[in-house]
């Protein structure tokens, strides 16, 4: 069973991760445009958000920042892709290499510690409430805050332009829709939002870190696959909220496979645990209809 700290632990990563998953599903579900940058926008959020509180900057602002520096780097692989005609992917990949030094160029030491600096999250722990759920908390809101805002924009004519884009470019061109500006606003938004999560996971673990985007994509698509085989991604909202549940679904399912002594997992084991999970999302709907037409041919 996991204890009450790492129950709460696991909730605020988690929603930490469906800002990463609502990024992930507009780039990749919205946009059918993939997108390795996530893993270089996560770091790139929080060492622009640790960088700035360290120089004495409000917490939030400083988070706003780290949005905008998300933004850019998304703004850079679509301009690769759209003006540069190079192949989204690797256009992706050169970004997400490139940020590796631009973090390391922003920090100026692979590591910032955060554990003396006043956070986003310091006025809330004046509030009386126990030390391991204000994240969780303040998290929930600035996940249910995205949520709507990214809801609203999607129903909006830009953000219908987008979805046009995505599902048929050649139709969204003959319509008058600039596909390449809204391939450009997309991606800089998906990557606005990770990088949002970057900073928020920065100022939550206390450190910034140059890897720590390591394996965010994986991370993201698990949160997301899972979320849709738990929620049928039907509209706009289900979609959005099959992220947050999937994310921390991912989360949870993480330190019970961690805390569950029989099976005898350890911290090193992080990565197998989420390719197991991966391949489970990503099977289980299969076996579910197909199960489901069974039936149905059964009772037929």
């Amino acid at each position: 069973m996991l204890s009450e700290i790492a129950f709460y632990g696991a909730l605020e990563t988690g929603l930490i991760y469906g800002l990463v998953a609502f990024g992930i599903y507009l780039s990749f579900r919205v946009l059918d445009f993939p997108d390795l940058t996530v893993d270089g926008s996560f770091p790139l959020g929080a060492a622009v958000a640790a960088v700035l509180i360290i120089e004495g900057w409000n917490p939030w602002l400083a988070t706003g920042c780290a949005v905008l520096a998300g933004m850019a780097a998304g703004a850079v692989t679509a301009i690769l892709n759209v003006k540069l005609n190079i192949l989204n992917l690797l256009a992706s990949i050169l970004t997400m290499i490139a940020l590796y030094s631009v973090n390391l160029r922003i920090m100026g030491v692979p590591n910032v510690a955060l554990l003396t600096e006043e956070t986003v999250l310091t006025p809330w722990y004046d509030l009386g409430l126990e030390f391991h759920q204000v994240p969780v908390i303040l998290f929930t809101l600035v996940t249910l805050v995205s949520l709507v805002l990214l809801w609203r924009f999607m129903k909006s004519e830009t953000g219908l332009a987008m979805r046009a884009t995505g599902a048929n470019p050649r139709m969204a061109r003959a319509q008058g829709i600039a596909t390449g500006g809204m391939i450009i606003l997309g991606v800089a938004v998906s990557n606005g939002l990770v990088g949002l999560a970057g900073a928020l996971f920065a100022q939550s673990q206390g450190a910034a870190d140059v890897t720590m985007g390591v394996g965010v994509i994986v991370i993201g698509l698990a949160s997301l696959i899972g979320g849709e085989a738990v929620i049928t991604p039907s509209t706009v909202v289900r979609a959005l909220l099959a992220c947050v549940v999937g994310a921390i679904i991912y989360r949870l399912a993480i330190a019970f496979a961690l805390n569950a002594d029989v099976l005898g997992l350890q911290a090193q084991d992080l990565n197998l645990i989420t390719a197991v999970l991966v391949t489970l999302a990503i099977v289980l709907p299969g076996v579910r209809s197909k199960l489901a037409s069974r039936f149905t041919r059964k009772a037929a």
